[in-house]
């Protein structure tokens, strides 16, 4: 597929992302740059630039999204043309559900799918309640100031992905900062593929351990049930997938949407009063609103086209901004507000067509069960400071989130 250019690119050796190509991921607070509505304004698909002989374009329309990440005739997701001519161990390769293409990716979604549907989602209701409440006393027991991001955010997503691959929580605090140097490009590739080689490492030797013994999460039942069709290295990619899907984005969802929802005090009453339809509607227009994952895996062009107007060559990037798309006010009445009359609205917080998450309903459960959770113990939640700038909302992330939030757990006085 490869054509622009004569040397193969190779984005591990990128140590910075030239600046006028970073606003698509960097954020006021939870709110995109005011850039990205201009943008979409002027024209919701732009060459954005080049990178490494790459053309780069950015669509930010709600139809233009939805047509790009629904077209894997016209574009692949494969990158490991990106990775240059060196060899490469099984943990540096690219690969997992995001990064691949049928027949390889109708394969392995195929081995994950089944675990993923509402009927085999309900065996973890029971799980995720008793998570939550033990988070919930704990938060308790270190208040009456704690991070939310530590103790909530991070906390719940972290146990019950463990708890579903069957890995042990012992490795939380490494694990933590491998996820978010993941998606952190603000040293170009470098730091990002580093730390994936190093959760992919543990998760390709945790798969080779369970051979021979076989564990009760979702790890040891693949190996139970396909072993012999799937490889360690296809099994570490899956659940790699998962894990860093599993934790990382709800994490974000849950940290920021708690921020969201202390600054709008009727929707977080809701939460205690609503019925299960108020509770959905809420959590969908925080899916929507905040969505943490900002741009969807790359596409690269299979041929020469035309997009939108724009043509576009082989081997061309086409990024998908899910930020700008889902505040696309050609279909969103309301797109820069959190506003449940905006919650009818399809959103890509989860992504589209091929690629879309295969975790979502997962997210939801946690979403509602968590939040939920939250707003009947602690009706009284607050911030415990008024400067933004405490809250280390992250830069240049392609999962955006903050990485503290201090709040106060009860009324003072």
């Amino acid at each position: 597929m490869w054509r622009q250019g004569s040397a193969m690119p190779d984005i591990t050796t990128l140590r910075k992302v030239p600046e006028h190509l970073t606003y698509p991921l960097r954020r006021n607070a939870v709110d995109p740059l005011p850039r990205l509505a201009e943008q979409r304004a002027e024209d919701p698909v732009t060459l954005l630039g080049n990178v490494l002989g790459l053309d780069i374009f950015l669509v930010t329309g709600h139809d233009e999204a939805k047509a790009v990440l629904a077209d894997a005739a016209s574009y692949s997701n494969d990158m490991r043309h990106l990775l240059g001519s060196r060899p490469r161990s099984d943990a540096e390769g690219i690969g997992g559900l995001g990064m691949t293409d049928p027949p390889d990716h109708t394969r392995l979604r195929a081995l994950l799918t089944p675990e993923f549907t509402m009927r085999r989602l309900r065996r973890l209701d029971t799980l995720i309640d008793r998570i939550v409440a033990d988070a919930l006393d704990e938060m308790e027991a270190n208040g009456p100031v704690v991070d939310l991001v530590e103790r909530f955010g991070f906390e719940i997503p972290f146990r019950v992905i463990c708890d579903l691959l069957g890995m042990p929580e012992d490795v939380r605090d490494e694990f933590h900062a491998l996820g978010v140097a993941r998606f952190d490009v603000s040293q170009g590739g470098t730091r990002a593929f580093g730390a994936a080689t190093e959760t992919r490492t543990f998760l390709i030797e945790t798969v080779r351990r369970q051979r021979s013994d076989p564990g009760e999460g979702l790890i040891g039942e693949l190996i139970r049930t396909k072993g012999d069709e799937y490889d360690d290295v296809e099994l570490g990619g899956l659940a790699d997938g998962v894990f860093l899907g599993g934790y990382e984005t709800s994490a974000s969802m849950l940290s920021m949407g708690s921020y969201v929802l202390m600054r709008r005090p009727e929707a977080y009453a809701a939460l205690r009063s609503g019925d299960r339809g108020q509770v959905d509607l809420i959590i969908e227009e925080l899916l929507r609103y905040l969505c943490p994952v900002q741009i969807a895996f790359p596409r690269f062009a299979r041929e020469d086209h035309d997009l939108f107007g724009h043509r576009v060559k082989k081997g061309s990037v086409v990024i998908v901004s899910l930020v700008g798309a889902n505040r696309d006010p050609r279909v969103v009445p309301h797109p820069e507000q959190f506003d449940l009359r905006n919650a009818d609205t399809q959103h890509f917080a989860f992504g589209h067509g091929l690629h879309r998450c295969v975790g979502a309903e997962l997210a939801r459960m946690e979403l509602r069960a968590a939040l939920t959770g939250l707003a009947t113990r602690f009706p009284e939640l607050s911030m415990a400071t008024d400067d933004v700038s405490e809250l280390g909302f992250r830069d240049l992330s392609i999962v955006y989130s903050l990485d503290r939030l201090p709040v106060r757990l009860h009324a003072e006085g």
